[in-house]
């Protein structure tokens, strides 16, 4: 059974998928319904497609075309297309299989990512896919299937030379920039560090968020390879780069549902490593409350977990538990976590969080790449950001991805309305509440405007008087400054114990006041 049908051009995009629009009338008559498939005929080329139903936009004897079917056809509205009912592919019924609680192999493992990369899957069929790691757990064979096939669908990343190595945080700390830190350390010693980083999309800020205040961070191919190449390393959206379209369509999905199955955190993770030519990892997974991982036996599992599954796709991958309860570094958003990085690299009065966390990972890091023996990374490490070296790396790389090598931290701008939060009392602090702190910094206008955050005056175990600040809410306009702060008025971002007969323990560590 074949329709001819007459084009009506749709001018909106269907989120990357080939899409029609079909008449209710025309649909029955063809047996199909919305999310079944049609074959769109056009000489001898035929395209599939997805098929949305309608009663009133598209009239019978009409096919309406959304942006991305009209690119693919490149047809003129006077020409009739001929339309059949098409199979679905074989992927969805390996997807099914999963959903009864059965394994698949890694061939069919590979037909679904093929597919769903290829846009012959729609976003429900993958978000089954997703669903099913909920259904039956994924085994090592099934996971280790899933990174290969991510890799496989993308771009890869060669050098001229190695060991090549790499960092990632599995992230929900607010202000965790140690990146920024580590990569220009690494690639001062000699290493190669080509660091692909993600945007936020629940957070305050992304590594490529702020790094874009520093210098442009959408990369392609060629580019970051060049650079890598000349400076030894390198701070890029991932996204840019294509290294792995099937997470980054993936990743929406899991952020769209709120799911975030196991096997598709390794695969994400791993994949995007082995993309990028990655040799040696170190894997960062801050725990606590307010973490995503929140106890230490979690972490161990997880550790394991990617130690195991990296060894399986040939890479040496050792992985740090770290302290997670509260942010790392003062600023939370992009122009006031830029500043904090360059203070650290600057040998500036910086975050001794921020600089010491950095520290440690940059030393496994040059252990792991041959530059340090066994326990004398940070030392290096250290001498690297103290001579002034990994400055000056920094703003080398600044320099190749267009950015100005002369900025520092007080060239930063941030937002120019500004709301001072204070102590209700004489007390200590306590602890931090990190989606307390997201939230208000995302009210406030991040990480859309760059400026816009929060900047924490105090730590842990510090004594505050009455009225004193506790945290700066920046924005660039006045209507997020107005919702940040009503936010704050409800939420205890930073967690106060009253000070008994006045008397507590002394804090050693130096306080540097940022100027606003």
């Amino acid at each position: 059974m074949a329709l001819k049908l007459n084009i009506k051009k749709i001018d909106i995009e269907a989120g990357g998928k080939p899409e029609v629009l079909l008449n209710k009338e025309d649909a029955e008559e063809l047996g199909v319904h919305s999310m079944d498939r049609v074959n769109v005929i056009l000489h001898d080329s035929i395209s599939t497609a997805i098929v949305d139903v309608t009663e009133h936009v598209i009239k019978p004897g009409e096919i309406g075309l959304f942006r991305e079917m009209d690119k693919t056809l490149g047809v003129q509205c006077d020409h009739p297309l001929l339309v059949e009912p098409a199979t679905l592919p074989e992927s969805v019924s390996f997807i099914k299989q999963r959903l009864y609680g059965n394994s698949i192999t890694p061939e069919q493992i590979y037909s679904i990512v093929h597919d769903f990369v290829d846009n012959k899957l729609s976003d429900v069929e993958a978000a089954y896919f997703l669903a099913s790691a909920y259904v039956k757990e994924f085994s090592d064979e099934e996971t280790v299937a899933l990174a290969e096939v991510m890799v496989e669908t993308g771009q890869t990343l060669k050098f001229s030379r190695g060991p090549v190595v790499d960092k990632h945080s599995i992230g929900g700390i607010p202000g965790n920039r140690t990146t920024m830190v580590i990569v220009p350390i690494v690639a001062a010693s000699g290493l190669l560090i080509p660091k692909t980083s993600s945007r936020a999309i629940s957070s305050p800020s992304g590594t490529s968020d702020t790094m874009e205040v520093l210098a442009p961070v959408n990369l392609s191919l060629a580019e970051l390879t060049r650079i890598v190449n000349k400076t030894g390393g390198c701070i890029a959206w991932g996204g840019s780069v294509n290294l792995v379209p099937a997470d980054d369509m993936l990743s929406k999905l899991r952020y769209t549902l709120r799911l975030d199955p196991h096997a598709f955190v390794l695969a994400s993770i791993l994949g995007k490593k082995k993309a990028a030519g990655a040799e040696k990892i170190v894997i960062d997974i801050p725990t606590g409350i307010g973490a995503k991982v929140e106890n230490v036996s979690q972490a161990r599992e997880l550790a394991h977990s990617f130690i195991s599954l990296g060894s399986k796709l040939g890479m040496d991958v050792q992985c740090v538990i770290t302290p997670g309860e509260k942010p790392i570094g003062n600023g939370v958003g992009p122009a006031l976590e830029a500043r904090d990085v360059l203070r650290v690299l600057e040998n500036d009065c910086g975050n001794e969080d921020l600089k010491n966390k950095s520290l440690s990972l940059a030393g496994m890091v040059l252990e792991m790449g041959g530059k340090a023996r066994r326990g004398e990374g940070y030392a290096l490490a250290e001498s690297i950001l103290s001579s002034g070296k990994a400055l000056e790396k920094m703003k080398e790389i600044i320099a190749e991805q267009g950015g100005n090598p002369a900025i520092t931290h007080k060239d930063i701008s941030v937002g120019s309305n500004t709301y001072d939060v204070c102590a209700r009392g004489n007390g200590t602090v306590y602890g931090f509440d990190n989606i307390a702190i997201t939230r208000i910094a995302r009210a406030a206008g991040a990480p859309k405007n760059k400026g816009s955050g929060i900047y924490i005056h105090v730590r842990r175990g510090q004594f505050v008087k009455e009225d004193e600040p506790l945290y700066t809410i920046y924005a660039d306009h006045d209507s997020k400054l107005e919702s940040a702060v009503k936010l704050s008025q409800t939420l205890d971002a930073i967690i106060m114990e009253k000070a008994i007969l006045g008397i507590v323990e002394n804090v050693k560590e130096e306080q540097c006041a940022e100027p606003k």
